[in-house]
């Protein structure tokens, strides 16, 4: 039987900002974005400030009107990237097989190592007692025999808690939790359970198999599985990551859109990220999407197949926008809040591909330059914005999100390592 942590730093960014900064110690805290660029929404919060009904993803007026006292405090990402590093660097000393699963949580595969370092419980104490010590941050642990119970775990008790799930306890301690405490289970398909009178993971593990296949597919038998503590998903090793389906970028524009060049240069930014992200899993891509988000916040997107397969920012752009000529007409349609680019159908560098007998002449084109090597080495080290285009340094209509991508900070240490 497998011995799973899950390890999750408490209120990380705030915790972070609390700990560099003595004046925001004692008084109720929250990292928000800014609102005059339409992300003025509460990213992380302290105990105090959450003791005072402030609520992740809530306006920053709504979190004022609950707690007039309340600080906010900008977000420092490098900062954030740094620590969670550090608090990486010491789970890897227990275990190779660590999976992140977003800055500040992961889980570690602990059970090759507890001849070294004792049971499941004392890792995590020593863990916890660490981080402490020498970071000066909490975590909470879930410790279980399987990925899905050990996150559970860590969200039951904190802070700074170590909470056993085990083959002995869990119809306890897990099963009349609501099934959509569960990972993998997101708000709608909590409403279609709901619907089928399975409302506690308790219902989902004695839930029919075949009237949840026939609703969800495989994954109703998935969800069946995991409520039972049935999955035996492996905890990958870090530096190997997740092996990406499709790889995209979004951004809100801090200003309605309704001009083509407006969106051609969003698009190339874009395209410029996901081209990056494409060259560092060495990977190409044989299709392109494109999706729009209208200020009435409805939502379209088309997508298209190319060959040669590419992981050139330009070659993704043209084709980009000219999936955006296909379904937006400038100044008739409604103006746009948002825009995304995303690729799929990825292939691995040396992989075996169909090529054209057309567009042969294109693979030398799409080939990574000296130059564009260059500026990802750059932009890799010091970050995107330290080198720019001129179309994006002229266009005012690109939010600055795109200065902080998550892949370059990064905030998906899957996709650092």
């Amino acid at each position: 039987m497998k011995t799973i942590l899950h390890c999750d730093a408490n209120n990380f960014y705030a915790s972070v900002e609390c700990m560099e900064r003595r004046d925001l110690q004692g008084v109720p805290v929250a990292v928000c974005g800014d609102p005059q660029k339409r992300h003025g929404i509460i990213l992380a919060k302290n105990d105090l400030a959450k003791k005072a009904g402030v609520k992740t993803a809530e306006t920053i007026r709504s979190a004022l009107n609950k707690c007039p006292e309340l600080k906010l405090v900008e977000p420092h990402f490098e900062k954030y990237v740094a620590v969670s590093d550090s608090i990486f660097d010491i789970y890897n000393q227990y275990t190779d097989l660590v999976e992140p699963f977003g800055i500040d949580e992961g889980w570690l595969d602990v059970t090759p190592s507890v001849k070294l370092f004792g049971d499941g419980v004392k890792i995590a104490d020593a863990l916890r007692e660490r981080i402490k010590k020498e970071i000066g941050l909490t975590i909470s642990v879930g410790v279980s025999f399987t990925k899905i119970f050990a996150k559970l775990g860590s969200d039951m008790k904190k802070p700074d808690a170590t909470t056993v799930i085990s083959k002995d306890n869990f119809r306890q301690l897990i099963w009349p939790l609501p099934a959509s405490e569960m990972l993998m289970v997101g708000g709608r398909t909590y409403a279609a359970l709901l619907s089928y009178g399975i409302r506690t993971i308790g219902d989902l593990a004695n839930a029919d198999k075949t009237l949840l296949a026939k609703k969800f597919g495989v994954n109703g038998e998935k969800l069946i599985s995991y409520a039972r503590g049935e999955e035996g998903e492996d905890v990958r090793e870090y530096c190997n990551g997740r092996v990406h389906k499709s790889i995209g970028h979004s951004t809100t524009m801090p200003k309605d859109v309704t001009s083509r060049e407006e969106c051609a240069a969003v698009i190339f930014a874009l395209s410029e990220m996901v081209a990056a992200r494409l060259r560092k899993a060495h990977s190409k891509a044989s299709g392109v999407s494109v999706s729009l988000r209208y200020n009435d916040l409805t939502h379209r997107s088309r997508q298209c197949i190319i060959s040669p397969a590419t992981d050139s920012a330009g070659r993704i752009a043209e084709e980009a926008t000219a999936l955006l000529d296909t379904f937006y007409r400038e100044g008739r349609d409604k103006p746009l809040r948002g825009l995304g680019v995303s690729v799929f159908d990825l292939n691995e560098e040396g992989g075996a591909v169909q090529e054209s007998l057309f567009d042969m002449h294109r693979e030398k084109e799409d080939e990574p330059s000296g130059l564009t090597r260059s500026i990802d080495a750059i932009r890799s080290k010091y970050g995107f914005d330290s080198i720019r285009s001129a179309t994006l340094i002229k266009n005012l209509c690109i939010c600055d999100d795109l200065d902080g991508d998550k892949d370059f900070l990064p905030f998906n240490k899957n996709a650092k390592r």
